[in-house]
């Protein structure tokens, strides 16, 4: 029976991360009533960056070996500019790996440097991963395909030095792509959704929809400021922000939150939670926080949004707690439709706030009578090669969809990002809905 000791070192990165997962399932299970409420929130957190930092591990050292250790036997391997090159790499990956520590211990009111360079790096190191992988793989199936598995000629050895120097140089050319995207102002999208049952004075309602801007290590109350000014510029009658608006704690982070106090929709504006602000272990004080800017969070409940030209004229808007609560047994939350829709018959317009696309398709399946589900959550992939996972795990991806002849359902792309300053095959986008009647 082969000993840990023996096992190689990428099967014992899988070891330690199995160990790390099962340390936080059972201090989910039987810590959770045994610690205060500030040290399991911080526990658990670390647990997520070292579990996640350990999954990492395994393909640190393929980077490395795909780097480094491919040339050390190169007439170049004892020049100065290979030991700068291989110091570079070190860096690389331990800003990458350093990226996670972040939310706990460097979230202020703008993003430090240190948080900046150290989420590029790990955009650029899930790229530079993906590449290495294709690559490798188009390689093998050349070697089967062409009948030389065996041999190992000059041609193979030039062909093994040249897959990570390409893989390196495509990884820096989308990483400066997708930063100078992700630098840009969201484009602001205008979609017009006709809503069965709305009042003919409601004709031309519009709904400026937020999601996803997750201020923490990255996103600072500058880039919240300039989201503010475009939302104003557009007049809504309604701001929704579906989800993700922080990665932080409220005490910690509240300086950047206060341009959110100048938005000043006629008809109010409403926010449902996404998984992250459950990640946060904070909800409660957000809650307080944004209500303070009268913002009004929709916690499984509704409002009726009544035509400024008729009292008797009105649609129900509701919103559903994050279904992320409910595996986190976030204690008075979870999505429970019913109690959201408490009031709302299917004689009235129905639109539902509902941060994951699969949420909203679990409240179709259940109240078919809504009308018009916003979502968030997917960011569009954010960056390539992340896309395609997105895809496959939302039935919503982005953009518009229609279910069944009365029905829509939206799904924002974000109107920031997630830690990593980059965009890659997607925009961040603020979504003006103009809502019709039919």
């Amino acid at each position: 029976m082969i000993s840990f000791k023996q096992l190689p070192i990428e099967a014992k990165a899988a070891v330690a991360a199995g160990v790390v997962f099962f340390s936080m399932m059972l201090s989910r299970s039987y810590l959770a009533e045994k610690l205060d409420f500030r040290t399991r929130r911080w526990l658990l957190r670390l647990q997520m960056a070292l579990f996640i930092n350990t999954l990492m591990l395994v393909g640190s050292l393929h980077v490395w070996r795909s780097t480094v250790t491919t040339f050390t036997r190169s007439p170049a391997a004892s020049s100065f500019c290979f030991m700068l090159w291989k110091i570079a790499v070190f860096t690389f990956l331990a800003l990458a790996h350093s990226s996670f520590f972040t939310l706990l211990f460097l979230v202020a009111e703008e993003p430090y440097f240190f948080s900046l360079a150290a989420y590029t790096c790990l955009g650029a190191y899930i790229i530079l991963i993906f590449f290495l992988f294709t690559l490798g793989s188009v390689e093998q199936a050349y070697k089967f395909l062409a009948g030389r598995g065996a041999k190992a000629g000059t041609g193979n050895k030039n062909r093994t030095a040249l897959k990570p120097v390409l893989a390196v140089l495509l990884t820096v050319v989308l990483t400066v792509v997708g930063l100078l995207n992700a630098s840009q102002p969201p484009t602001v999208n205008s979609v017009e959704i006709p809503v069965h049952k709305l009042p003919s004075t409601m004709n031309n309602l519009k709904v400026v929809l937020l999601s996803d801007i997750h201020l923490g290590p990255t996103v600072g109350k500058t880039k919240l400021a300039m989201i503010v000014k475009m939302v104003k510029a557009l007049k809504p009658d309604i701001t929704v922000i579906v989800g993700d608006l922080t990665d932080a704690e409220a005490k910690i982070i509240r300086p950047a939150v206060e341009p959110l106090g100048e938005l000043d929709s006629p008809l109010g504006t409403y926010f449902v939670t996404g998984n992250h602000e459950y990640y946060t272990s904070d909800v409660s004080n957000w809650f307080e926080l944004l209500k303070s800017f009268n913002i009004q969070p929709l916690h499984n409940e509704n409002v009726k949004i009544v035509s400024p030209k008729s009292t008797s004229d009105w649609f129900c808007l509701a919103g559903v707690d994050d279904i992320e609560a409910d595996v986190l047994h976030y204690s008075g939350h979870g999505m429970d439709l019913k109690k959201a829709l408490r009031g709302c018959s299917s004689e009235h317009a129905i639109v539902l706030l509902a941060h994951q696309p699969i949420a909203a398709k679990w409240a179709l399946q259940e109240r078919p009578d809504i009308n018009l589900i916003l979502s968030g959550h997917t960011h569009g992939g954010q960056i390539f090669p992340l896309n395609a996972g997105a895809y496959l795990l939302n039935p919503f991806f982005v953009g518009l969809y229609q279910v069944g002849q009365n029905t829509f359902v939206y799904v924002s792309p974000g109107t920031m990002y997630y830690g990593i300053p980059m965009r890659l095959g997607s925009r961040a986008e603020i979504t003006e809905i103009i809502l019709r009647s039919p």
